[in-house]
């Protein structure tokens, strides 16, 4: 038998302290386990500090995974993200428990689920226009609500990114660009355009930004939170739909303004491995749905490849039998 407790605080403290993972990272696997861990006590009547390793087998994690979707209304995304910390810790256990080998290899055999992919969303060129217009910019809070609504769609950052960006991050003159922290702590830099620089040296030098100052702060001075971004984005798409029919009803979050910048991209010609790059993905692969969704890289595609359509003659069987045949 083997205890949970001291496995649980080595995958932690050895394993992912050990790998610096991110803080997202961690908070996200405490998060999974937390949950794991009340439900195992309400199905087995055991005190979480005193549950075996054993007691986590296979069918209870299927339950618990059944549980987030049904009683938890959970999505497929965030079951399969909860299995992946799962698979995490078993693989951590497997060396240290070898005598719930077996145990361990079942639940590791657990597959993510299959979900179905949709196109991304993204924004036209009139629908980022109505939306940048919609920050009243004659006020600090619409003016930086501008800022960060154009610097989303020309950057491409993810909303932890842009959330996390300080006036010391950004480098501007010659080649100016901006440095983040991205997915699996990896540090990317995105170029900037002339004008976007200069509307930020401008933001930064009128309310007297210190280099450890956050690039978008909230009222009180601090980072914005990213439910905060979500919200007035909301309150600006609202503004914006007034004067632009398309987007009403258009579901736009922060991570749709994301996939605009990749669009952008697609659009001008670049090739997917350097959007890759620019957004920070791991591999191309991740870039492909924005191929999927380009419907005018499809119609140049058909183009070129159309065959000219012209009446042949009308089939007619050439035997009796064959025309009987045609019949049924």
């Amino acid at each position: 038998m083997s205890a949970l407790a001291p496995i649980l605080e080595g995958f932690f403290t050895e394993h992912l302290g050990g790998r610096r993972a991110s803080p997202a990272t961690v908070a996200s696997y405490r998060d999974t386990f937390r949950l794991l861990l009340r439900f195992a006590q309400v199905r087995t009547g055991t005190q979480p500090s005193a549950l075996d390793l054993a007691q986590l087998d296979a069918p209870t994690i299927g339950a618990f995974l059944d549980h987030l979707e049904a009683d938890r209304g959970n999505g497929v995304v965030t079951r399969n993200l909860r299995l992946t910390a799962i698979h995490s810790l078993f693989r951590y256990a497997a060396l240290r428990c070898p005598e719930h080998a077996g145990l361990i290899q079942r639940v590791l055999a657990m597959p993510n689920k299959r979900r179905d992919v949709h196109e991304v969303s993204f924004l036209t060129a009139d629908e980022v226009d109505a939306l940048l217009a919609a920050p009243d910019r004659a006020n600090p809070l619409g003016r930086r609500d501008y800022l960060l609504l154009a610097f989303a769609v020309h950057t491409g950052l993810r909303v932890s990114e842009l959330t996390a960006v300080r006036c010391g991050d950004v480098a501007f003159g010659v080649g100016a660009h901006v440095r983040c922290m991205g997915k699996g702590r990896r540090e990317r830099c995105t170029p900037i355009t002339k004008h976007l620089a200069r509307l930020l040296a401008d933001w930064i030098r009128d309310r007297h930004g210190e280099p450890n100052d956050p690039l978008f702060p909230a009222r009180a001075g601090g980072p914005l939170a990213p439910d905060t971004v979500a919200d007035l984005l909301d309150k600006h798409v609202a503004v914006a739909a007034k004067g632009c029919a398309s987007l009403r009803g258009k579901h736009v979050t922060p991570h749709t303004l994301r996939h605009t910048c990749a669009m952008n991209l697609l659009h001008a010609g670049v090739d997917t491995s350097s959007i890759a790059l620019w957004l920070g993905h791991a591999t191309s692969r991740s870039t492909q749905p924005y191929l999927h969704a380009d419907m005018k890289l499809k119609e140049r595609a058909l183009a070129l490849v159309a065959p000219s359509v012209t009446a042949g003659p009308r089939y007619r069987p050439s035997d009796r039998l064959l025309a009987f045949l045609e019949q049924l």
